[in-house]
């Protein structure tokens, strides 16, 4: 499928940076051809977030079934490389993924590839029919980070914005909890959405109106906490839920597709990648497709989230990159414009 091996070869892919165990086989001839994932929000969701602790100890405990079970469904006793998360994350969670792969890789005999687990996210559309050709502009955005990204190849990024404070899904997650909803917050905020008025307030589009490509949600959230406590005041609370949801959602989908275009005019860009967990928004998507002339390409739903198929495909193309299995490799943070082309710059934090 990818066309760069001159023999095919199946890639495991480990993803377990924080809350959701993935496991994958991606082939480099036929594409994908196993993969399955474990959520654990029933187990974060009594404490309103992830607790690092409770995410390590059950990768640990549905890891190895699953890494069984994909190679059970892919219908191969052993794969000829694995790829891991090695970061960002939550480090506990990380080590259990990658003492797995570089456990399974001196087991095997097989090489093992450390995964910059946002390279993972920006890779999913990889996994799609319609793959997208470099050059592009990736819009990133997940629970953690929200960032535009000029690719003009495979470990060529030039990240072009970031957030300064909350990343828009923190921002989703928060504004959630302001309106009562459950953990995830934001799909539950998206539901709800669909039920409001996107123009009952009037709420900012943060920095979209500045120069730069930067993004900042801190103000955003505030705003709805400030409307929050008024509709609460004047006993309109619940009436006015659905109407605070639909409007913070247009309001932040404003601001991702805004700066989306400003940069894919600045850096002459055709193509637009959108990937992560926000990606899956429904809005998100038809407005960038509405809005923007050329090319959108992003991964199925179930490849929007963290899993191992991203992992997979990744670590496919960084084959080059492998390592010996003696390094129980666990990184919180890892800038990704450190990344370079395979086997030319050392992937190093």
């Amino acid at each position: 499928m990818l066309g760069y091996y001159p023999v095919p070869m199946n890639v495991l892919g480990i993803e377990t940076s924080c809350d959701e165990t993935g496991v994958a086989v991606f082939s480099t001839e036929h594409g994908l051809i196993a993969d399955a994932l474990h959520s654990q929000v029933d187990l974060h969701a009594m404490y309103g977030g992830v607790v690092p602790e409770i995410a390590s100890r059950d990768h640990v405990r549905c890891l190895l079934p699953l890494v069984v079970q994909v190679l059970r469904d892919a219908g191969i006793e052993r794969p000829d490389a694995i790829a891991y998360t090695a970061g960002p994350g939550l480090v506990g969670a990380l080590m259990v993924g990658s003492g797995m792969a570089n456990g399974l890789g001196l087991s095997w005999g097989c090489p093992v590839v450390a995964v910059h687990h946002m390279e993972g996210h920006l890779l999913a559309p990889m996994l799609e029919d319609d793959a997208p050709d470099y050059p592009f502009l990736a819009l990133l955005v997940s629970g953690g980070h929200t960032m535009l990204i000029a690719v003009a190849g495979l470990g060529r990024y030039a990240v072009l914005g970031t957030t300064l404070d909350d990343a828009v899904g923190e921002a989703f997650d928060k504004t959630a909890k302001l309106l009562g909803l459950g953990y995830p917050g934001g799909p539950a905020l998206a539901a709800l959405a669909e039920e409001g008025d996107d123009t009952a307030f009037d709420l900012p589009r943060p920095m979209l109106q500045r120069p730069g490509l930067d993004f900042s949600f801190s103000g955003l959230k505030t705003a709805v906490m400030l409307e929050v406590r008024k509709t609460r005041d004047c006993g309109s609370f619940d009436a006015q839920r659905a109407n605070l949801a639909a409007s913070f959602q247009r309001a932040a989908v404003d601001t991702l597709v805004g700066k989306s275009l400003q940069a894919a005019r600045r850096e002459s860009l055709e193509r637009i990648v959108i990937a992560g967990g926000v990606g899956a928004n429904k809005l998100l998507r038809s407005e960038m497709a509405r809005r923007f002339d050329g090319q959108v390409h992003y991964p199925r739903m179930q490849f929007c989230t963290d899993n191992g198929a991203m992992i997979a495909v990744a670590g496919a193309l960084r084959l080059a990159d492998a390592g010996s299995c003696d390094e129980i490799r666990a990184q919180a943070r890892w800038a990704l414009d450190t990344l370079g082309p395979p086997g030319v710059t050392p992937a190093t934090g």
